[in-house]
């Protein structure tokens, strides 16, 4: 069967959650909505990962691996976005269905939901750690909620996910489109931003005061244990990358 054959013979259910009038008060993503959310996606919690891929694989092979992740993300945007325009479907979802028939697009559907919350509980975990308390061997870290208002009920580790979870999640869930999201977007990228500067900031002045040593360019391969370490950058530029289930959201 040809790829155009397939295209009319699609499922009618390839986009449940996509009314067939979207109304006339909602036309499309805005492009700066489209930039800010799909940005948010790319970026992410994951460029704080990226600096444990130069320190297992070292500055150079680091860095070209970034790059090439990079390249191999473009080029994969631009076919998913070719493909979709030419079956004329609206979703992610909708173009595996293409692809796949509707097994692959039930497939992917169930990949998404589980990747999703597994990302809603890592930022969890971590919001826990900074605003609430941590312990590690015994020793308890204050949050900073806790050094900021001390110990009180609504400081603590389930108060505080609680009252994010409801006041902060979900409201922005409820939102009916993703150009909604286009403010709390620009305001990640924002923080994102601000992180990056905050962190070379930091380095370049250890690096001048000689308080820390200067980055190793190669890997070091002392056994077989540490190559095979070097493969623990593998998911990291994976998840770092990945926006592709939000290329046709934005």
């Amino acid at each position: 069967m040809t790829f155009v054959d397939r295209k009319h013979r699609r499922s009618p259910r390839v986009t449940p959650f996509l009314p067939k009038d979207h109304g006339r008060d909602f036309v499309g993503a805005s492009f700066s909505g489209a930039v800010f959310n799909l940005s948010t996606t790319i970026v992410g919690a994951g460029i704080m990962a990226l600096p444990a891929t130069l320190k297992q694989l070292g500055t150079i092979p680091g860095l070209i691996v970034i790059v090439l992740a990079g390249i191999l993300t473009e080029k994969s945007l631009e076919m998913i976005l070719r493909f979709t325009a030419a079956s004329k479907t609206t979703s992610y979802a909708g173009l595996a269905g293409d692809t796949f028939s509707g097994v692959g697009r039930n497939l992917l559907q169930i990949c998404i939901v589980i990747n999703n919350l597994g990302m809603l509980v890592v930022y969890m975990i971590i919001i826990g750690d900074v605003l609430s308390e941590t312990w590690s061997d015994g020793v308890h870290h204050f949050g900073v909620m806790e050094e900021w208002f001390g110990e009180h009920w609504w400081t603590t580790r389930f108060s505080i996910q609680l009252l994010i979870t409801l006041l902060v999640f979900t409201p922005l869930i409820s939102l009916k489109h993703v150009d909604s999201l286009r403010y709390t977007s620009a305001l990640s990228v924002a923080l994102a931003v601000v992180f990056v500067v905050i962190t070379a900031g930091i380095a370049i002045t250890k690096l001048i005061n000689g308080s820390i040593g200067m980055p190793r360019l190669l890997p070091e391969l002392a056994d077989q244990a540490s190559f095979w370490k070097l493969f623990t950058t593998v998911p990291i530029l994976v998840t770092a990358y990945i926006c592709h289930h939000n290329n046709l959201t934005s």
